[in-house]
């Protein structure tokens, strides 16, 4: 079968499609014709040889992915299901844990189901887990049209919260409004404008993917008791500092948002998030924005344009019709 793979860990652009041997299953997993795959972070940093996880080489990339059963885990042959796994499903074919293989509803199309399992499970984890998320409060986004982003804001709309979004250009506040943002801001002055539309009273939680120099604003719009749930380092400008003064004097707590380790660890809680967030699917809520879609010949670049800052919502490659 045809797979993306790292032959040496320099980057998207030297990734190789490559003939390689069928998956055979175990006991525990589910045998799934891959029709799409979801371009996620890891699949970069993985191409790089950045990622916590350093595979050896050869290896297949692939994190997010959607497609048919076709034996295993329970499910029908045939059933339609979306899946995670920490690399390997970038390929015709994938055997994946049943803990982390999920059947769709009849409203989640293949690319949106590619869009789902990553970025829908982080953000339900960083909102209820992690932030405490309560109906009323208001959620301030930063990266907000890219994948984790748009699935913060509609994860955060299913839980009753007002969603501002923060982007650095028009087009992507479009796309953040359109997947559900009640407000969208730009990143140059965001917090004075944040603070105007909350009527100086601040934000309940920040959600950053971004890190960087607007890490201390983003402290600073928290109101009382807020909490700032750390994401991610998108940036690239390095790993921001907390002065602890500012946490002590103002009742704000920041916290750490390791979704992949803490869920991989309990079996059984990605079924349990999953089956949180279907009534948001099954009511609208949530609807994956699909940005660009690739070949799998191209999934290099796609990457590349990760990489670049080009993505808006989640990118999709698609290995099937």
């Amino acid at each position: 079968m045809r797979a993306v793979q790292v032959i040496t860990p320099t980057g998207p652009s030297d990734l190789e499609i490559r003939d390689v041997a069928e998956p055979t299953p175990g006991p525990d997993d589910v045998l799934v014709e891959v029709h799409r795959v979801g371009i996620s972070f890891p699949d970069l940093l993985l191409s790089k040889g950045q990622y916590q996880l350093k595979p050896e080489p050869p290896f297949t990339l692939g994190v997010d992915f959607a497609g048919v059963v076709v034996s295993g885990g329970g499910l029908a042959p045939g059933t339609r299901v979306a899946g995670v796994a920490p690399y390997g499903a970038a390929g015709e074919l994938v055997s994946n844990p049943a803990v982390s293989t999920f059947a769709l509803p009849d409203s989640i199309s293949l690319d949106e189901g590619a869009a789902l399992p990553m970025n829908y499970l982080t953000a339900q984890f960083a909102l209820a887990e992690r932030g405490d998320v309560k109906a009323g409060e208001t959620v301030l986004v930063h990266g907000a049209a890219g994948g984790v982003g748009t699935a913060t804001i509609q994860v955060a709309k299913g839980y009753g919260a007002r969603t501002i979004a923060v982007v650095s250009t028009e087009e992507k506040a479009k796309v953040a409004l359109d997947a559900g943002a009640d407000e969208a801001v730009l990143l140059d002055d965001f917090k004075d404008k944040v603070m105007e539309l909350t009527g100086g009273r601040g934000v309940d939680i920040v959600l950053d993917v971004v890190g960087g120099d607007a890490f201390t604003d983003s402290l600073r719009v928290l109101g009382a008791q807020g909490r700032l749930l750390v994401v991610g380092f998108a940036s690239g400008q390095g790993i921001p500092e907390v002065k602890v003064n500012r946490l002590l004097l103002n009742n704000i707590d920041v916290r750490g948002v390791g979704w992949g380790a803490y869920a991989m660890m309990r079996p059984g809680y990605m079924h349990e998030q999953w089956a949180e967030i279907l009534p948001m699917m099954e009511s609208g809520v949530i609807k994956p924005p699909i940005g660009a879609t690739y070949a799998l010949e191209d999934f290099g670049q796609a990457l590349v344009d990760m990489d670049e800052r080009r993505t808006l919502g989640k990118s999709v490659v698609r290995v099937r019709d």
